[in-house]
């Protein structure tokens, strides 16, 4: 415990001193994201383009984290144990690309429809049947959605129109 600590620190260290574009906490065993570091990094929220929390043990996201990092346009949360996200993940008005592969997700999450900037959504290797078709193709700049390895129900899908790539 007192390494991955250990290992925060350096990382936020490492992203103050470098003005703050790419915030990477990947394989830090979080299993929530440290509202502490919402003050740490207050200095450059602003400049965080680009925030990577994968592989942890998160179950969950706090709503602060996205009303504070509202610049991001990348997120990748992959291999974690996620099973929904809050709604204040809409709020993010640059975010174009969502990692949410090898997470707990049963239900598509309907938020990312309400982000006008998101191009790229993947929620590979999840559990969810049904694909919000509608709500994706209107969606203005999405140019792909994988839900490879997810039970998805291939038959609802048949006369669907689709403006982007669905990966099945």
């Amino acid at each position: 415990m007192a390494q991955e600590a250990a290992r925060v620190a350096r990382r936020v260290n490492d992203l103050i001193e470098s003005g703050g574009h790419h915030f990477d906490l990947s394989g830090c065993c979080l299993t929530a994201f440290p509202t502490g570091l919402i003050l740490a990094t207050s200095s450059v929220s602003d400049k965080i383009s680009s925030i990577s929390l994968a592989n942890n043990e998160l179950k969950g996201m706090a709503k602060k984290f996205f009303t504070t990092y509202k610049n991001i346009e990348e997120l990748d949360l992959q291999g974690n144990k996620l099973e929904k996200l809050p709604v204040e993940v809409g709020l993010l008005p640059k975010l174009k690309t969502i990692n949410l592969s090898k997470n707990k997700f049963e239900v598509f999450p309907e938020e990312l429809t309400k982000i006008q900037s998101m191009e790229s959504i993947n929620l590979e290797s999840n559990q969810i049947k049904d694909i919000p078709m509608d709500n994706l193709n209107n969606m203005p700049n999405l140019s792909r959605v994988d839900v490879k390895l997810n039970p998805v129900n291939k038959e609802s899908l048949k006369n669907c129109a689709v403006k982007f790539e669905l990966v099945l």
